[in-house]
């Protein structure tokens, strides 16, 4: 005879861990990823803007008015046109929640459950608030201290609930 006032009894099943279909990225893929994707931004954005004002800046000792503001222009439109192509290749890439780098090196993020990452939750929490955070003196160098955990999940991945895992 069953007890009426024993408590629910339930099936339960085993959980199947989201992680272990996925291999994590190791920490020096990373870090060549972020050293490489900054390398990419530099020459793209930095380099011609750089240049072209060093070029223009040293045209003062001549009255040709006319040829440094256009050597000035040049150099701003390449700059923009390189920021635009950068953000191209990047956004692009981000529906497979890989950067420039990542796809290149052949690692992603994904989400911490193993679900793809959104554009708004890669932009903007991966990016745009870590960035905004980034203010506070030395949360860069914490952010990145993280990686150092079991997880190898840096503050930043914490923050947008998000891994990186081999592709």
């Amino acid at each position: 005879m069953t007890n009426p006032y024993a408590p629910p009894q339930a099936a339960v099943h085993d959980i199947i861990d989201p992680h272990a279909q996925f291999v994590l990225a190791d920490r020096g893929t990373r870090f060549g990823a972020a050293m490489l994707d900054g390398i990419i931004f530099m020459v793209m954005v930095y380099v011609p803007f750089v240049a072209f004002t060093m070029v223009g800046g040293n045209m003062r000792t001549t009255n040709d008015e006319a040829t440094r503001t256009a050597i000035l222009a040049v150099g701003g439109l390449l700059t923009v046109v390189g920021l635009v192509v950068w953000c191209w290749l990047t956004f692009s890439n981000m529906r497979r929640g890989q950067s420039i780098a990542k796809k290149f090196l052949g690692i992603r993020v994904v989400r911490s459950d193993g679900t793809p990452v959104s554009f708004g939750r890669f932009f903007w929490l991966r990016n745009v608030v870590n960035s905004l955070i980034g203010i506070v003196p030395l949360y860069g160098i914490v952010d990145v201290l993280f990686i150092l955990g079991d997880s190898r999940r840096c503050l930043h991945d914490k923050i947008a609930d998000t891994m990186v895992v081999k592709a």
